[in-house]
């Protein structure tokens, strides 16, 4: 039987993201595949449903998980869709692996095999599947745009009649994909850009995006691409660089993150607080605790003429594009392993056996298998 793949609408308030366009379904159904979508679901992602070709359209989503062989999502399941699906069904989301372990048991008693995007491994075969870079690149863009409109300044010089005005000084701190298109989007827009990083393989890519490189601790890579955890007197050396760097910018967009754990906490509130009356702070960390001391997720504050903004789920608010690149990452993930319609999962291949989260009863992802204490 050909494998039935659901795709309901999310169910997070706020989420506009999707997980399938128009192209994608087309190509779904080139490989013999069934795909079931409910009613309306592209409405927020900028396409109606008679644009998706051939599908089956579902007036009720726990209908359509009930059936589906295959549930793609954008967001993690919540306990009445896990209750919806078959058991024995396959789902790929943003798992958000190790964290609510309800959740994880509710998967785990209805064998659930679950294939978590960002546990998809960093190699060249899978950058095409790589869901965690594809949104960064549309959170950074975004981001510089929210710091571009908060700031009371013009990011590019301007000569005008009486004068001119000198451009904006924008710090971007975290140079991974996000990072770099921040920096590349405030270049566009004209800004003075420097950006900090701790890792000093980075250092070409910001300069070749016009970046000035600002860097206090020397090797500190990590796995993965991302930087490891610093020690206590590595972060005095980044606090002491960081200082004067924060305190001469108008806006500092912070995108630093270590997997699986808390933003590290890189802008101390007095560094925040020597900034100049009317500059900005935008945390695209907010979500895991943000990089500024001073950030309060989801809200904008000012503290002493500062204005602080920690936006949450900022991939969202660009859902054309995301859930086209979104739907193409799990299309590319998934679609090598369904021959004449039928889906059958290789797990020794490295790309699935790195991200499978929960199969057969049992969290696969051993890091998340300890924190959540199964």
């Amino acid at each position: 039987m050909p494998v039935l793949i659901g795709i309901p609408k999310e169910s997070l308030p706020g989420e506009r993201r999707v997980a399938v366009n128009p192209e994608v379904a087309k190509k779904w159904a080139k490989l013999g595949a069934t795909v079931a979508v409910e009613s309306g679901l592209g409405d927020v992602a900028g396409f109606r449903d008679a644009e998706l070709g051939t599908v089956s359209i579902e007036g009720s989503g726990a209908a359509l998980i009930g059936k589906a062989d295959l549930v793609l999502k954008v967001q993690a399941p919540t306990d009445a869709e896990i209750d919806a699906m078959k058991p024995g069904a396959t789902l790929v989301a943003f798992m958000q692996p190790g964290k609510n372990p309800e959740r994880v048991r509710k998967l785990l008693d209805k064998k659930i095999t679950s294939l978590s995007v960002e546990l998809i491994p960093r190699i060249t075969r899978a950058q095409s599947m790589d869901a965690l870079s594809s949104q960064a690149a549309i959170a950074g863009y975004q981001v510089t745009l929210m710091a571009a409109q908060l700031c009371p300044k013009f990011f590019p010089m301007l000569t005008y009649a009486a004068g001119t005005l000198r451009p904006a000084k924008v710090l971007v701190i975290g140079a991974g994909v996000a990072g770099l298109q921040a920096i590349a989007t405030a270049r566009r827009l004209g800004a003075l850009v420097s950006a900090y990083d701790v890792r000093s393989a980075v250092k070409e890519q910001i300069e070749s995006l016009g970046a000035k490189f600002v860097m206090a601790v020397q090797g500190a890579e990590g796995s993965g691409g991302y930087a490891r955890e610093l020690t206590e007197e590595e972060k005095r050396l980044q606090a002491e660089a960081l200082a004067k760097v924060v305190s001469e910018s108008d806006v500092v967009i912070s995108t630093a993150a270590i997997p699986g754990r808390p933003a590290p906490k890189i802008v101390t509130a007095a560094m925040a607080q020597s900034m100049r009356p009317g500059s900005v702070i935008v945390d695209l960390a907010a979500e895991t605790g943000g990089n500024c001391e001073l950030t309060e997720p989801g809200k904008t504050v000012a503290k002493g003429g500062v204005t602080i903004h920690g936006p949450l789920n900022v991939a969202s608010t660009m859902p054309v594009h995301a859930s086209e690149m979104y739907a193409k990452n799990l299309f590319n993930l998934v679609s090598p392993f369904v021959k004449d319609g039928v889906l059958t999962l290789d797990f020794a291949d490295e790309v699935i056996k790195g991200c499978v989260y929960t199969k057969d009863g049992e969290v696969m992802h051993a890091p998340s298998k300890q924190a959540l204490g199964l």
